[in-house]
């Protein structure tokens, strides 16, 4: 199910040009309604469900329903952001509450090595070895493929 805003949440990131959700949404669904000053999806057929959006609202006003394999069906999913990490809150249809928190991306932007740092890579693009082979298995060499 794609990104929905509950009206009743959004501020529209107290009338700022361009709200959170819409920075951050990689396929540039959301959009802020100058009328009402709330932010909606104008294309929610299109939507990755990639949470980026649910995860940056400030008011969290974006939902969008919790996949299969960490929330059952009925189930809602809330995330918290910190400067470090996320809280993952589940309420379940019986209403007990599960919380998870993992930790967010702390590499600046621009800063991440490619290639995690394993410059061996054979440049062979017909190679059946990943770039970063046969280093990050820990191995000298692999074996050959038959």
């Amino acid at each position: 199910m794609p990104s929905y805003v509950i009206p009743d949440k959004c501020d529209g990131c107290k009338a700022l040009d361009k709200t959170a959700c819409q920075h951050i949404c990689p396929n540039d669904l959301m959009v802020l309604n100058k009328e009402t000053m709330k932010a909606y999806n104008r294309a929610p057929e299109m939507c990755w469900e990639c949470y980026n959006c649910v995860k940056i609202c400030p008011t969290q006003a974006v939902e969008v329903r919790g996949y299969a394999d960490f929330v059952p069906l009925g189930a809602s999913v809330t995330p918290l952001r910190s400067s470090d990490s996320i809280m993952w809150t589940v309420k379940f249809r019986n209403g007990t509450l599960k919380r998870f928190k993992f930790p967010i991306r702390t590499t600046p932007e621009g800063t991440a090595v490619p290639n995690g740092g394993f410059n061996d890579g054979s440049g062979d693009l017909k190679s059946p070895m990943l770039y970063t082979e046969p280093t990050s298995c820990g191995m000298a060499n692999l074996p050959p493929v038959k």
